[in-house]
């Protein structure tokens, strides 16, 4: 996933983290969308957001042997069963986007006109999106005043293998 430093003005970063590259935040947000790394409440909205969907199991944030924690019933039960039908995964925007961009929470379809999931929070030609598993391969679009947008959704490289069907 990178990394994120935080070091005192004028130091060498290639010395801290040999072969790092230095950017500003638009960089890391970028790098960010295309790993499918969610981050803060627009990518995990309070009280919408699960765990398993959000890929936190992934990336080690959930203990399936520690105590009691909110939301454990629902994370432990999903988990055991296997069966997660959607996840936030990195889009892309082939086309230039409409100058108003894409808005929060916008409803992505598939070419069909099903429901495919959610478009969460995105800069430039990347984001990311809460999307149905069984619909991640298809073309996909979002209708912003009457124009279909194109996106693509990919399986970022770092997940499981098993997690990707």
């Amino acid at each position: 996933m990178g990394w994120r430093l935080i070091a005192k003005k004028g130091a060498n970063l290639s010395e801290i983290i040999p072969g790092s590259q230095v950017g500003d935040v638009q960089d890391y947000h970028r790098h960010r969308y295309k790993q499918g790394i969610p981050e803060g409440v627009k990518d995990l909205p309070p009280g919408v957001a699960l765990p398993l969907e959000s890929n936190l199991a992934f990336m080690n944030g959930i203990s399936f042997t520690k105590g009691c924690y909110i939301g454990q019933e629902l994370t432990a039960r999903t988990h055991h069963m296997g069966v997660i039908r959607k996840r936030l995964l990195p889009v892309s925007f082939p086309a230039p986007l409409p100058s108003q961009g894409i808005p929060e929470g916008a409803e992505i379809l598939t070419e069909s006109g099903k429901p495919a999931g959610k478009f969460r929070a995105g800069g430039g030609e990347l984001g990311i999106a809460l999307l149905r598993l069984a619909h991640a391969n298809e073309p996909l679009c979002i209708n912003l005043a009457g124009d279909k947008v194109p996106l693509s959704a990919s399986t970022p490289e770092w997940w499981p293998k098993a997690a990707a069907k």
